[in-house]
Protein backbone atom coordinates (compact mmCIF):
# COMPACT_ATOMS: atom_id res chain seq x y z
CA UNK A 1 0.00 0.00 0.00
CA UNK A 2 2.65 2.46 0.91
CA UNK A 3 3.87 1.92 -2.99
CA UNK A 4 0.67 2.41 -4.80
CA UNK A 5 0.21 5.46 -2.95
CA UNK A 6 3.62 6.53 -3.99
CA UNK A 7 2.79 5.48 -7.76
CA UNK A 8 -1.16 7.51 -7.69
CA UNK A 9 0.91 10.20 -6.59
CA UNK A 10 3.33 10.34 -8.72
CA UNK A 11 0.68 10.00 -11.96
CA UNK A 12 -1.28 12.75 -10.34
CA UNK A 13 1.14 15.34 -10.45
CA UNK A 14 1.49 14.08 -14.05
CA UNK A 15 4.51 11.44 -14.15
CA UNK A 16 4.75 8.40 -16.32
CA UNK A 17 5.15 5.23 -13.83
CA UNK A 18 6.36 1.92 -14.70
CA UNK A 19 6.04 -0.93 -12.52
CA UNK A 20 8.68 -3.50 -12.22
CA UNK A 21 7.64 -6.56 -10.11
CA UNK A 22 6.59 -10.33 -9.86
CA UNK A 23 3.57 -11.94 -10.46
CA UNK A 24 2.09 -12.82 -7.14
CA UNK A 25 0.69 -16.81 -6.00
CA UNK A 26 -2.71 -17.72 -7.61
CA UNK A 27 -4.04 -16.94 -4.26
CA UNK A 28 -3.83 -13.21 -4.39
CA UNK A 29 -6.14 -12.01 -6.78
CA UNK A 30 -4.49 -8.73 -9.01
CA UNK A 31 -6.24 -5.56 -7.98
CA UNK A 32 -6.96 -2.22 -9.66
CA UNK A 33 -4.15 0.05 -10.83
CA UNK A 34 -4.12 3.82 -11.10
CA UNK A 35 -3.13 4.09 -14.03
CA UNK A 36 0.76 2.68 -14.10
CA UNK A 37 2.12 0.60 -16.53
CA UNK A 38 2.93 -2.95 -14.71
CA UNK A 39 5.16 -5.43 -15.95
CA UNK A 40 5.45 -8.89 -14.13
CA UNK A 41 7.75 -11.71 -13.67
CA UNK A 42 7.47 -15.14 -12.32
CA UNK A 43 9.60 -15.83 -9.01
CA UNK A 44 10.51 -18.93 -7.11
CA UNK A 45 7.96 -18.60 -3.58
CA UNK A 46 8.31 -20.95 -0.56
CA UNK A 47 5.43 -23.19 0.03
CA UNK A 48 3.66 -20.11 1.78
CA UNK A 49 3.62 -17.68 -1.26
CA UNK A 50 6.49 -15.70 -0.08
CA UNK A 51 9.34 -14.49 -1.55
CA UNK A 52 11.66 -15.63 1.32
CA UNK A 53 15.42 -16.49 0.81
CA UNK A 54 18.39 -15.52 -0.88
CA UNK A 55 17.09 -18.23 -3.71
CA UNK A 56 14.11 -16.55 -4.01
CA UNK A 57 15.46 -12.93 -4.29
CA UNK A 58 18.20 -13.89 -6.81
CA UNK A 59 15.18 -15.23 -9.40
CA UNK A 60 13.94 -11.09 -9.21
CA UNK A 61 17.26 -9.97 -9.10
CA UNK A 62 19.11 -11.33 -11.72
CA UNK A 63 16.12 -10.80 -14.30
CA UNK A 64 15.59 -7.42 -13.20
CA UNK A 65 18.93 -6.44 -13.78
CA UNK A 66 18.48 -7.14 -17.62
CA UNK A 67 14.80 -5.98 -17.91
CA UNK A 68 16.63 -2.28 -16.49
CA UNK A 69 19.46 -2.46 -18.84
CA UNK A 70 16.97 -3.81 -21.82
CA UNK A 71 13.71 -1.16 -21.08
CA UNK A 72 13.62 2.66 -21.87
CA UNK A 73 16.15 4.64 -19.47
CA UNK A 74 13.57 6.75 -16.91
CA UNK A 75 15.03 10.22 -14.74
CA UNK A 76 15.29 7.94 -11.94
CA UNK A 77 14.50 4.70 -10.17
CA UNK A 78 12.54 3.82 -6.79
CA UNK A 79 13.70 0.66 -5.08
CA UNK A 80 12.13 -1.43 -2.50
CA UNK A 81 14.14 -3.84 -0.32
CA UNK A 82 15.21 -6.72 0.06
CA UNK A 83 19.23 -5.50 0.13
CA UNK A 84 20.31 -7.46 -2.80
CA UNK A 85 17.58 -5.52 -5.12
CA UNK A 86 19.51 -2.50 -4.29
CA UNK A 87 22.64 -3.87 -4.56
CA UNK A 88 21.55 -5.18 -8.76
CA UNK A 89 19.78 -1.27 -8.96
CA UNK A 90 23.10 0.73 -7.63
CA UNK A 91 24.92 -1.31 -10.47
CA UNK A 92 22.01 -1.55 -13.21
CA UNK A 93 21.99 2.42 -12.56
CA UNK A 94 25.23 3.51 -12.33
CA UNK A 95 25.34 1.78 -16.35
CA UNK A 96 21.97 3.27 -17.26
CA UNK A 97 23.76 6.81 -15.54
CA UNK A 98 20.05 7.45 -13.76
CA UNK A 99 20.15 7.82 -10.22
CA UNK A 100 18.11 5.40 -8.15
CA UNK A 101 16.02 6.40 -4.77
CA UNK A 102 15.72 3.31 -1.64
CA UNK A 103 12.73 3.22 -0.36
CA UNK A 104 14.05 2.21 3.19
CA UNK A 105 11.13 0.74 5.05
CA UNK A 106 13.28 -1.01 7.82
CA UNK A 107 16.39 -2.46 8.23
CA UNK A 108 16.71 -5.88 6.92
CA UNK A 109 20.39 -6.70 8.30
CA UNK A 110 18.73 -6.03 11.88
CA UNK A 111 15.83 -8.12 11.03
CA UNK A 112 18.09 -11.04 9.78
CA UNK A 113 19.99 -10.50 12.90
CA UNK A 114 16.40 -11.67 14.72
CA UNK A 115 16.39 -14.96 12.84
CA UNK A 116 19.46 -16.99 14.41
CA UNK A 117 21.68 -17.03 10.94
CA UNK A 118 25.10 -17.62 11.35
CA UNK A 119 27.33 -14.62 11.95
CA UNK A 120 28.73 -14.26 8.29
CA UNK A 121 25.57 -14.17 6.81
CA UNK A 122 24.09 -11.51 8.92
CA UNK A 123 27.80 -9.53 7.95
CA UNK A 124 26.92 -10.09 4.42
CA UNK A 125 23.83 -8.76 4.83
CA UNK A 126 25.20 -5.88 6.26
CA UNK A 127 27.63 -5.34 3.08
CA UNK A 128 24.90 -5.78 0.52
CA UNK A 129 22.52 -3.43 2.48
CA UNK A 130 25.38 -0.96 3.48
CA UNK A 131 25.92 -0.88 -0.77
CA UNK A 132 22.24 -0.05 -1.42
CA UNK A 133 22.04 2.43 1.04
CA UNK A 134 25.35 4.45 0.29
CA UNK A 135 24.71 4.62 -3.32
CA UNK A 136 21.09 5.39 -3.23
CA UNK A 137 20.93 9.32 -4.34
CA UNK A 138 18.00 9.73 -1.90
CA UNK A 139 17.03 6.82 1.27
CA UNK A 140 12.97 7.54 1.90
CA UNK A 141 12.88 6.52 5.65
CA UNK A 142 9.95 5.75 7.50
CA UNK A 143 11.48 7.02 10.98
CA UNK A 144 13.61 9.08 13.14
CA UNK A 145 14.94 5.54 14.70
CA UNK A 146 15.42 3.96 11.17
CA UNK A 147 17.74 7.23 10.36
CA UNK A 148 19.54 6.44 13.03
CA UNK A 149 20.07 2.62 12.16
CA UNK A 150 20.89 3.56 8.71
CA UNK A 151 23.46 6.30 10.37
CA UNK A 152 25.23 3.47 11.92
CA UNK A 153 25.03 1.14 9.15
CA UNK A 154 26.30 3.43 6.17
CA UNK A 155 27.25 6.46 7.71
CA UNK A 156 27.39 9.45 5.29
CA UNK A 157 23.87 7.90 3.71
CA UNK A 158 21.31 11.31 2.13
CA UNK A 159 18.02 10.66 4.36
CA UNK A 160 14.67 12.17 4.13
CA UNK A 161 11.91 11.20 6.89
CA UNK A 162 8.87 10.67 4.76
CA UNK A 163 6.98 8.96 7.46
CA UNK A 164 4.63 5.77 7.60
CA UNK A 165 0.76 5.62 6.91
CA UNK A 166 -2.22 4.01 5.71
CA UNK A 167 -4.51 4.27 2.74
CA UNK A 168 -7.39 6.57 5.02
CA UNK A 169 -10.18 6.02 2.32
CA UNK A 170 -9.64 2.52 2.05
CA UNK A 171 -8.95 2.12 5.92
CA UNK A 172 -12.05 3.84 6.99
CA UNK A 173 -14.93 3.68 9.25
CA UNK A 174 -17.30 4.03 6.53
CA UNK A 175 -18.29 0.87 5.41
CA UNK A 176 -19.48 -2.87 5.45
CA UNK A 177 -18.42 -5.53 7.84
CA UNK A 178 -17.82 -9.13 7.55
CA UNK A 179 -20.48 -11.53 7.72
CA UNK A 180 -19.22 -13.42 11.10
CA UNK A 181 -16.73 -11.22 12.60
CA UNK A 182 -14.76 -11.55 15.85
CA UNK A 183 -14.02 -9.59 18.83
CA UNK A 184 -10.49 -9.68 18.11
CA UNK A 185 -8.17 -9.20 15.18
CA UNK A 186 -4.55 -9.31 14.16
CA UNK A 187 -4.34 -8.42 10.48
CA UNK A 188 -0.75 -8.57 8.93
CA UNK A 189 2.43 -10.35 8.94
CA UNK A 190 3.50 -13.07 11.57
CA UNK A 191 7.11 -12.89 11.04
CA UNK A 192 10.29 -13.53 14.53
CA UNK A 193 10.22 -10.08 15.01
CA UNK A 194 6.40 -9.23 15.52
CA UNK A 195 6.33 -12.21 18.34
CA UNK A 196 2.87 -12.62 17.53
CA UNK A 197 3.17 -15.62 20.11
CA UNK A 198 2.82 -13.20 23.13
CA UNK A 199 -0.96 -12.36 21.66
CA UNK A 200 -2.09 -15.89 21.45
CA UNK A 201 -0.76 -16.42 25.02
CA UNK A 202 -2.38 -13.26 26.43
CA UNK A 203 -5.71 -14.23 24.43
CA UNK A 204 -5.80 -17.50 26.09
CA UNK A 205 -5.86 -15.67 29.48
CA UNK A 206 -8.93 -13.65 28.53
CA UNK A 207 -10.82 -16.04 26.65
CA UNK A 208 -10.35 -18.30 30.46
CA UNK A 209 -11.95 -15.91 31.66
CA UNK A 210 -14.71 -15.07 29.25
CA UNK A 211 -15.54 -18.13 27.11
CA UNK A 212 -18.00 -15.83 24.68
CA UNK A 213 -14.72 -14.15 22.91
CA UNK A 214 -13.50 -15.09 19.43
CA UNK A 215 -10.33 -14.04 17.60
CA UNK A 216 -9.56 -14.14 14.21
CA UNK A 217 -5.85 -13.72 12.79
CA UNK A 218 -5.79 -13.38 9.14
CA UNK A 219 -1.91 -13.33 7.36
CA UNK A 220 1.15 -15.25 6.98
CA UNK A 221 4.95 -15.13 8.02
CA UNK A 222 7.14 -17.35 9.77
CA UNK A 223 5.51 -17.90 12.85
CA UNK A 224 2.45 -18.58 11.62
CA UNK A 225 1.98 -22.39 12.29
CA UNK A 226 4.05 -22.43 15.42
CA UNK A 227 0.97 -19.69 16.57
CA UNK A 228 -1.56 -22.52 15.20
CA UNK A 229 -0.01 -25.30 16.60
CA UNK A 230 -0.03 -22.97 20.12
CA UNK A 231 -3.68 -22.36 19.76
CA UNK A 232 -4.76 -26.29 19.43
CA UNK A 233 -2.65 -26.39 22.59
CA UNK A 234 -4.67 -24.50 24.52
CA UNK A 235 -7.55 -26.19 22.75
CA UNK A 236 -8.95 -22.73 21.51
CA UNK A 237 -8.81 -23.71 17.93
CA UNK A 238 -12.84 -23.42 17.99
CA UNK A 239 -12.56 -19.61 19.27
CA UNK A 240 -9.23 -18.46 17.39
CA UNK A 241 -9.54 -19.27 13.66
CA UNK A 242 -6.43 -18.61 11.20
CA UNK A 243 -7.25 -16.71 7.26
CA UNK A 244 -4.63 -16.47 4.69
CA UNK A 245 -3.78 -12.84 3.66
CA UNK A 246 -6.26 -10.87 2.10
CA UNK A 247 -6.87 -7.74 0.07
CA UNK A 248 -6.16 -4.71 1.47
CA UNK A 249 -10.27 -4.14 1.08
CA UNK A 250 -11.19 -7.49 3.23
CA UNK A 251 -8.66 -6.16 5.95
CA UNK A 252 -10.59 -3.56 6.51
CA UNK A 253 -13.62 -5.19 6.85
CA UNK A 254 -12.52 -7.96 9.07
CA UNK A 255 -10.77 -4.55 11.22
CA UNK A 256 -13.94 -2.58 11.39
CA UNK A 257 -16.17 -5.57 11.89
CA UNK A 258 -13.89 -6.31 15.53
CA UNK A 259 -13.98 -4.36 18.69
CA UNK A 260 -10.12 -4.69 19.03
CA UNK A 261 -7.26 -4.96 17.06
CA UNK A 262 -4.20 -6.46 18.49
CA UNK A 263 -0.33 -5.25 17.46
CA UNK A 264 2.58 -6.98 18.49
CA UNK A 265 6.47 -6.06 18.38
CA UNK A 266 9.24 -7.83 20.06
CA UNK A 267 11.47 -6.03 22.09
CA UNK A 268 15.49 -6.19 22.58
CA UNK A 269 16.64 -7.81 19.24
CA UNK A 270 17.06 -4.88 17.51
CA UNK A 271 14.16 -3.73 16.10
CA UNK A 272 12.67 -1.84 18.77
CA UNK A 273 12.03 1.03 16.23
CA UNK A 274 9.92 -0.23 13.95
CA UNK A 275 6.23 0.39 13.81
CA UNK A 276 3.46 -2.37 12.52
CA UNK A 277 1.50 -1.07 9.86
CA UNK A 278 -1.90 -2.89 11.57
CA UNK A 279 -1.30 -0.59 14.20
CA UNK A 280 -2.39 2.59 11.87
CA UNK A 281 -4.20 0.30 9.60
CA UNK A 282 -6.95 0.00 12.90
CA UNK A 283 -6.56 3.33 14.08
CA UNK A 284 -7.66 4.86 10.54
CA UNK A 285 -10.89 2.76 10.53
CA UNK A 286 -11.66 3.52 14.57
CA UNK A 287 -11.41 0.28 16.12
CA UNK A 288 -8.80 1.25 19.50
CA UNK A 289 -5.49 -0.92 19.39
CA UNK A 290 -4.20 -3.06 22.22
CA UNK A 291 -0.18 -3.21 21.74
CA UNK A 292 2.68 -5.27 23.45
CA UNK A 293 6.05 -3.96 22.73
CA UNK A 294 8.76 -1.98 23.08
CA UNK A 295 8.34 1.19 24.81
CA UNK A 296 8.56 4.26 21.94
CA UNK A 297 5.41 2.65 20.93
CA UNK A 298 3.82 2.33 24.11
CA UNK A 299 4.08 6.17 24.73
CA UNK A 300 2.09 6.65 21.48
CA UNK A 301 -0.59 4.67 22.03
CA UNK A 302 -0.92 5.59 25.79
CA UNK A 303 -0.29 9.45 24.85
CA UNK A 304 -2.79 9.29 21.93
CA UNK A 305 -5.51 7.45 23.48
CA UNK A 306 -5.16 5.37 20.96
CA UNK A 307 -6.04 1.67 22.85
CA UNK A 308 -4.31 -0.19 25.36
CA UNK A 309 -0.35 -0.41 25.60
CA UNK A 310 1.31 -3.23 27.54
CA UNK A 311 4.97 -4.53 27.93
CA UNK A 312 6.10 -7.90 26.65
CA UNK A 313 4.10 -9.91 29.04
CA UNK A 314 0.97 -11.79 28.58
CA UNK A 315 -0.33 -10.99 31.39
CA UNK A 316 -0.15 -7.91 31.30
CA UNK A 317 -1.46 -7.62 27.47
CA UNK A 318 -4.61 -9.60 28.43
CA UNK A 319 -5.46 -6.88 31.01
CA UNK A 320 -4.82 -4.28 28.36
CA UNK A 321 -7.22 -6.59 26.08
CA UNK A 322 -9.83 -6.79 28.57
CA UNK A 323 -9.94 -3.28 29.31
CA UNK A 324 -11.06 -2.73 25.34
CA UNK A 325 -13.31 -5.50 25.39
CA UNK A 326 -15.38 -3.52 27.99
CA UNK A 327 -16.86 -1.64 24.85
CA UNK A 328 -20.12 -3.84 23.61
CA UNK A 329 -20.20 -2.76 20.03
CA UNK A 330 -18.02 -2.22 16.76
CA UNK A 331 -18.88 0.97 16.34
CA UNK A 332 -15.59 3.54 14.90
CA UNK A 333 -14.28 5.61 17.54
CA UNK A 334 -14.11 9.05 16.12
CA UNK A 335 -11.22 10.23 17.97
CA UNK A 336 -9.28 7.66 16.74
CA UNK A 337 -10.17 8.15 13.09
CA UNK A 338 -9.69 12.18 13.44
CA UNK A 339 -5.59 10.57 14.91
CA UNK A 340 -5.34 8.88 11.72
CA UNK A 341 -5.81 11.62 9.39
CA UNK A 342 -3.99 14.16 11.10
CA UNK A 343 -0.89 11.91 11.96
CA UNK A 344 -0.75 9.18 9.69
CA UNK A 345 -2.14 9.22 5.93
CA UNK A 346 -0.55 7.64 3.30
CA UNK A 347 -1.72 10.47 0.80
CA UNK A 348 0.65 13.27 3.04
CA UNK A 349 3.50 10.69 2.91
CA UNK A 350 3.00 9.84 -0.91
CA UNK A 351 3.18 14.13 -1.17
CA UNK A 352 6.40 14.11 0.65
CA UNK A 353 7.82 10.63 -0.92
CA UNK A 354 7.09 12.06 -4.40
CA UNK A 355 8.98 15.80 -3.53
CA UNK A 356 12.55 13.88 -2.37
CA UNK A 357 12.09 11.78 -5.56
CA UNK A 358 11.97 14.47 -8.00
CA UNK A 359 14.46 16.59 -6.01
CA UNK A 360 16.92 13.52 -6.43
CA UNK A 361 15.90 12.80 -10.32
CA UNK A 362 16.41 17.14 -11.08
CA UNK A 363 19.52 17.37 -8.65
CA UNK A 364 20.91 14.15 -10.58
CA UNK A 365 20.27 15.13 -14.15
CA UNK A 366 21.28 18.57 -14.11
CA UNK A 367 24.61 17.05 -13.33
Amino acid sequence: MRLQALATELGRQGHDVTVLTTKPPKSIPLGQTSGETIRRWPVLRDSAGYVRGYLQYLSYDVPLFFRVLLSSRPDAYIVEPPPTTGAIMRVASWIRRRPYIYYAADIWSDAAQMTGVAAWVIKAVRAVERFALLGAAENLVVSDGVVQRIEALAHGSPTVVVGHGVDTSLFSPHGVGVDNPSDIVYVGTMSEWHGAGIAIEALAIVMQDDPSVTATFIGQGTDKQLLQETVEEYGLADRIRFLPPVPAEDAARWTRSARVALATLKPSVGYDFAVPTKLYAAIAVGTPIAYAGPEALREVVTDNALGKAAPFDAVEFADAIRLLLDRNDAEPIPSLVRWAHHNVSAQAVAERAVAAVLSAARSRRGR
